[in-house]
């Protein structure tokens, strides 16, 4: 990676999804989460403050030094082990079924290939286990000019934001790789430019 995309990029990231705006979604992504939980792009750690009770511990998958240094007050006044014991969301060094539930906000977006790290997140989740899943994404169909925004500032978006996608679709995602949507509240992000605040936010089943 480039000085840019290492060490400035976390810092932007860090900003601009560390909002109190943000805060309330968060809360409800990790609501119902429990037991030994995998977070995929964990960055600065902004949902540590939002684990339920009865999460047991959490693997943290961040390839950012610098995202996980500013994690670092976050991670100390956790009310719940938190170990980074991971690098890329492709390729995770977990055996299978290890984890009860898995954890994903604003990260599939910009993960260069999102089909391997969602059938990452199958393997290592055990039967049953749940995603919870905060993107955002590919606007809804009926919104075709908001569509059309997205295709024009995708571009400069993954070059300002590290590769950050604005057209993935993240239900269809989740279905390709096996998963069972349980539920899904779509919808604008409050406050956010359409073509980069069109949120899905749900649980999924893993088979």
């Amino acid at each position: 990676m480039g000085f840019y995309a290492e060490r400035i990029v976390p810092r932007i990231v860090d900003v601009a999804c560390g909002t109190k705006t943000v805060q309330p979604l968060r809360r409800r992504v990790c609501e119902g989460l429990a037991g030994e939980v995998i977070e995929i792009g964990f960055g600065s750690g902004h949902n540590v403050p939002f684990y339920p009770a009865a999460v047991t511990g959490v693997t943290a998958v961040e390839p950012s030094d610098v995202g996980w240094q500013r994690a670092g007050d976050r991670v100390r006044a956790a009310t719940v082990p938190v170990q980074r014991a991971g690098l890329d969301g492709q390729a995770l060094p977990f055996e299978n079924d290890t984890f009860d539930a898995a954890l994903s906000t604003w990260t599939l977006c910009t993960i260069p290939d999102a089909a391997a790290a969602l059938r990452e997140v199958r393997r290592v989740l055990k039967p049953g286990g749940t995603l919870h899943f905060l993107e955002h994404g590919l606007a809804p169909a009926e919104d075709e000019n908001v569509r059309r925004w997205q295709r024009r500032l995708e571009p400069l978006n993954k070059r300002v934001f590290g590769g950050c996608h604005l057209t993935r679709p993240t239900v269809d995602m989740l279905a390709t790789a096996g998963f069972t949507i349980t539920d899904l509240d779509v919808f604008y992000e409050k406050g956010a430019p359409k073509p980069m605040g069109a949120d899905s936010l749900g649980t999924a089943l893993s088979p």
